[in-house]
């Protein structure tokens, strides 16, 4: 049994009594421990700066050139708290409600409430920061609407928000690497962790400039490096984000949860040729004043400006009249993908639908709009030509979040002692499907509230016995990561990282992608170990392990992603019932909608890996729901 270590007790009051029985480090003993912080997103950077704060020594990983270069800075549409500035009924029993709700509930309650309860103090936070939120004239925050809520309670900058706060949560670390409290080691990826007596007490990175392997000891390590969508290939994430930290934690015991779980974005611009190696998102915030349709008629194919109101199908607004444009992400991704099926979507392949500012436009002024959503709509004229302002967005669903991840409990601790997961790299809080604007809310959460309590707690309960670079299981681990590049090296094939990436990307796209079935789920599972044999018989990487190697880097990801996606496919297919972002064909109800399983899988699957090749073990975390009974989720 996977046990949580969730507080018993009235919710409302849960982690402050858990933060108070947490035993504390004394701040003169602090200095003694060393924790190591991979990644510096928004989860890594806010967790490095506030532990630093607190008197610990911190290394931070960073995998790109300075931390303002995390994936974090892509997120656009803003940030949830339960402030209730509009005064229209928010609180934090209702952002708790709708979290759990927009996950299908199929995420633990305790994290969740906690996570509504701190939402509020990210705000106070970001603000004494400096992030420029965007303010009504009065001088307030302002707030607009995300999907899944029927309440305002995002906050933003513009289409900046996850720029803006990635700025505020690196100032605050680059504050504590002036002092000498973080040592920041730019250019380093994860390559595997070191586990010393059962904990984790260690990791070796590359150099991703030198190709220099490098070993690092701690007494704590921070894993918050971002999710596995570019798994697909073709996703909204940067290029660099990659599963292999979080892939190498569970090869050496850390648990993997909900791998099935895929959050495809309904609003990303559609793919437009062979060439394009990502996606990019158009804001989910754009949906405040868009409106989605498509040709009623499937033969219809005159422009959008010349199709008259009562040819068109609001279909969002039709199906969903409570919400309208405005249901969660799954929702709308399905609706999109239904009525492409039906073969009445626009554009040349007919895989995508509009998304139209003409009503908003005549209603509120071109000058409004602008101020509101400028930089995406110029964002959107850059990549398509189309300018926004004149004819609608088109736009189609792509692989966003992911919200499976390595398996935590409360206190965002892996099953593995000393290993503590943060952000999208944890399964968490988001169920089967994440609401928009709650990404930038854990990551923060996390970092700022969460961890530097459960740290010392871990800490100041536990005897760690002295140890450094030099102990053999540094050894061990290091021949390892080194053995692997050499055969990377070695194979000496004809086709290209990207080549092998693309096929498996198609592969998960088509048939563990937006909807999945017993038999795609078994292609699956039956072409990838094919795939990755071929890969390692044939694929070509080119140069020395002892310089700077992008084509190295990208082969070792790839071949995580081969290995990973075989548990991502199992995931799905163990998981007889469609919820949130995983859709079982077969798990349907008449409408088309998601029919969850709630007597066999209200739980989280958690994998064990057994070895490659070989079948992983399950373990249940069984969900309890003492809040928010469990109804069948309607938007309706």
């Amino acid at each position: 049994m996977l046990e949580s270590h969730a507080p018993t007790g009235p919710i409302d009051k849960s982690w402050d009594n858990h933060r108070f029985n947490l035993k504390l480090v004394n701040p003169a003993n602090k200095r003694k421990y060393s924790v190591l912080v991979v990644g510096t997103g928004l989860a890594g950077a806010s967790a490095a700066a506030s532990l630093a704060e607190l008197g610990y020594h911190v290394k931070a990983f960073c995998i790109h050139d300075s931390p303002r270069r995390a994936h974090s800075i892509a997120a656009q549409g803003g940030i949830n708290a339960a402030k209730n500035y509009p005064n229209d009924g928010d609180s934090i029993w209702r952002l708790f409600y709708d979290t759990v709700k927009g996950g299908d509930y199929r995420a633990r309650e305790a994290n969740v409430y906690r996570l509504a309860q701190v939402s509020n103090h990210i705000i106070d936070q970001c603000v004494s920061q400096g992030v420029p939120f965007a303010r009504e004239y009065s001088g307030y925050l302002a707030n607009r609407s995300f999907g899944g809520a029927q309440v305002s309670r995002t906050f933003y900058a513009r289409g900046q928000t996850g720029q803006q706060l990635l700025l505020g949560a690196y100032q605050a670390m680059m504050a504590q690497v002036q002092k000498g409290k973080v040592e920041l080691l730019p250019r380093r990826e994860m390559m595997d962790i070191v586990v010393v007596d059962g904990a984790a007490r260690g990791i070796v990175t590359r150099n991703l400039v030198t190709g220099k392997m490098e070993r690092f000891d701690g007494d704590a390590v921070v894993l918050a490096t971002g999710g596995y969508g570019n798994a697909f290939f073709l996703s909204t994430n940067a290029k660099a984000s990659n599963v292999t930290a979080a892939w190498r934690c569970h090869k050496r015991g850390a648990f993997f949860a909900n791998p099935c779980y895929t959050q495809i974005h309904p609003t990303c611009i559609p793919v437009s040729g062979s060439h394009q190696s990502k996606l990019t998102l158009m804001s989910e915030s754009l949906r405040n004043d868009g409106r989605v349709w498509v040709p009623k008629d499937p033969s219809d194919k005159r422009a959008a400006s010349d199709i008259p109101d009562q040819d068109r199908d609001y279909y969002l607004e039709r199906r969903y009249p409570s919400f309208g444009n405005l249901v969660p992400r799954d929702v709308a991704s399905r609706a999109a993908k239904a009525v492409c099926d039906d073969g009445r979507g626009v554009g040349n392949s007919g895989l995508s639908v509009y998304l139209d500012f003409r009503d908003a436009i005549k209603r509120d002024s071109e000058d409004l709009i602008r101020e509101k959503y400028g930089n995406l709509f110029h964002m959107y004229e850059k990549i398509t030509g189309e300018n926004p302002y004149k004819v609608p967005m088109r736009i189609f669903p792509a692989v966003h979040y992911t919200m499976g991840g390595l398996w935590v409990d409360y206190n965002l601790m892996s099953n593995l002692p000393g290993l503590f997961v943060l952000g999208e790299a944890n399964f968490s809080d988001h169920g089967a499907n994440r609401l928009g604007a709650s990404a930038l809310m854990q990551g923060l959460a996390d970092g700022y509230f969460v961890a530097p309590y459960t740290i010392g707690g871990y800490l100041a309960n536990t005897k760690l016995a002295p140890l450094d670079t030099t102990h053999p299981a540094f050894d061990d681990v290091n021949r390892e990561v080194e053995n692997q590049t050499q055969k990377l090296l070695n194979v000496d094939g004809k086709r290209t990282v990207d080549d092998f990436h693309r096929e498996l990307g198609r592969l998960l796209w088509d048939n563990c992608g937006m909807a999945r079935s017993q038999a795609s789920l078994k292609k699956v599972l039956d072409e990838v170990p094919a795939l990755r044999e071929n890969f390692w018989r044939d694929v070509s990487v080119t140069g020395s392990e002892g310089e700077l190697n992008q084509v190295l880097e990208r082969a070792g990801r790839v071949a995580d992603f081969l290995e990973f996606a075989e548990v991502m496919a199992r995931d799905a297919l163990t998981r007889e019932e469609s919820c949130g972002g995983h859709f079982r064909e077969e798990h349907q109800t008449k409408e088309g909608e998601a029919k969850r399983n709630d007597d066999d899988f209200c739980h989280v699957a958690a994998w064990e890996f057994k070895g490659l090749g070989n079948t992983p073990t399950l373990h249940k975390e069984p969900l309890t729901f003492d809040n928010v009974p469990l109804t069948q989720r309607s938007y309706k």
